[in-house]
């Protein structure tokens, strides 16, 4: 028999798989069959497909392989993350994490709830009335909406106000956001015509003023969230934009992105255009994310004229891009939080106004119980870093931080990056300069233990 018959008769089959203790378990703990029937073939046609030097090199035993398919089911399925990187809103850590508030107004409402009946009446009522007040209590703005997410708020709109008819943009911001999502892409599958106008770095009102006809209806101005240009620049004042629309009565539609509440800069955290200012300053409708600097869940949230909104709620497309109960209870909590003044029960202001001196003390309690675990094998210190808003928020803005550096005598720091993310409940860390990084910025106390505990059980692998 050719070694490479015998390599190959050394993957199991199926059934022996299926019958496996690890597996069975799975089984017996609700997931389907079939799930799991599918992730051993698909785990066993991996293994053929490889060279003959590739197959040596691995472990090919039942036990091992029936942790891979557990290993493969896990990274298939939601888990409880562990955010040690800094990044407070983390787009492939879900962005913004819930406040405790939003959480029990979730479970409070998961059952049975007035989403869209009239206690007082009986009769059916509106779901979007559950956040609408506390919007234009929020903004100044005469009406509010709520959508899947802020792509959709733009698609909602432009079909609404301008499809078949043209919508000006500044060329400098037509922006990819996350997913390769563009907004021409958006803007073309509204059924709008998109209209370009400036340069890339350069765009004054008289651009859009030439560009303007009898097909015109809207003037879009977008915030580039996750970029910044710097040095020979300029774009148009939104104030300019009201002026020059009004006077061939157009719509302005101010896309601010990430969504910000109030003056970021009253806390040294850059500056974010706020939806009060884009409505005050006279914007027919303002859109944002709900799940970005709003600290919220995801949605697309819409402020602006009163009659406006009340056709973009006639749009058959409203029905598509609605979001659920679960989401409106949580954003309901969210927004009550601004309004009674208590910005830090939200996640993401709490970690980004955290006192530097708080996050220094658990630091270094941190690095003490850690470097006890490790027992010698790695060198443990505290650092300055910086941490970021993330989520395409304020790009290029950093706030101070102090982290935990590890560098480990003999085990390699991206194996044990690797061991802490494969964990339950994964550990994500950042690795520079051949030393493993922990961001006290964006963990919970409750944390901690975790963390500590995970570092003594590390493996030579």
């Amino acid at each position: 028999m050719s070694t490479k018959d015998r390599l190959r008769r050394v993957i199991p089959a199926v059934d022996k798989l299926l019958n496996h203790c690890l597996i069975r378990s799975l089984i017996e703990t609700g997931v389907a069959r079939e799930t799991v029937l599918r992730l051993i073939r698909s785990t066993l046609e991996q293994l053929r497909r490889l060279s003959d030097d590739e197959l040596t090199r691995l472990d090919l035993s039942l036990d091992h392989l029936a942790q891979l398919v557990v290993t493969h089911l896990e990274a298939q399925s939601l888990q409880r993350v562990i955010n040690g990187t800094g990044i407070i809103l983390h787009t492939g850590l879900g962005r913004a994490p819930l406040s405790l508030n939003a959480i029990e107004t979730i479970e409070e409402l998961s059952g049975y709830c007035s989403l869209e009946i009239n206690i007082q009446s009986g009769r059916r009522g509106s779901r979007d009335l559950h956040v609408a007040e506390l919007l234009v209590a929020l903004t100044g703005a005469e009406a509010g909406l709520v959508v899947n997410n802020n792509a959709a708020a733009l698609l909602l709109i432009l079909n609404t106000f301008a499809q078949n008819r043209e919508v000006i943009v500044s060329r400098g911001q037509l922006v990819e956001i996350g997913g390769s999502f563009r907004l021409p892409d958006v803007m073309r599958a509204s059924g709008a015509k998109l209209i370009e106008v400036g340069t890339t770095n350069r765009t004054y009102c008289r651009d859009y003023e030439e560009a303007i006809g009898p097909e015109t209806a809207i003037l879009l101005k977008v915030h580039t969230s996750n970029f910044k240009q710097i040095g020979f620049v300029a774009e148009v004042p939104l104030l300019e934009m009201v002026t020059l629309a009004a006077a061939h009565e157009l719509l302005v539609i101010d896309d601010i992105g990430s969504g910000a509440l109030f003056d970021l800069t009253k806390y040294d955290l850059g500056s974010e255009p706020t939806a009060q200012a884009s409505i005050a300053t006279g914007a027919d409708l303002v859109t944002f994310s709900a799940d970005k600097l709003v600290g919220g869940p995801q949605g697309g949230i819409i402020v602006g004229k009163r009659d406006l909104i009340a056709q973009l709620k006639e749009n058959p497309l409203m029905r598509a891009l609605r979001i659920d109960k679960l989401r409106l209870a949580a954003l309901q909590a969210t927004l009550r939080s601004y309004l009674s003044g208590k910005l830090t029960e939200l996640p993401v202001w709490k970690m980004a106004l955290r006192p530097l001196s708080e996050i220094k003390r658990a630091a270094e309690t941190l690095a003490a119980a850690i470097e006890i675990r490790l027992k010698n094998e790695a060198n443990v210190t505290m650092q300055d870093g910086a941490s970021q808003l993330g989520g395409g928020s304020l790009p290029g803005e950093e706030i101070p931080t102090l982290l935990v550096a590890i560098e480990f005598f003999h085990l390699d720091v991206e194996k044990v990056a690797e061991q802490l993310r494969m964990g339950d409940p994964a550990i994500f860390t950042r690795i520079s300069n051949g030393k493993l990084l922990i961001d006290l910025r964006t963990l919970h106390p409750e944390d901690h233990g975790i963390i500590i505990e995970r570092f003594g059980n590390l493996s030579n692998r």
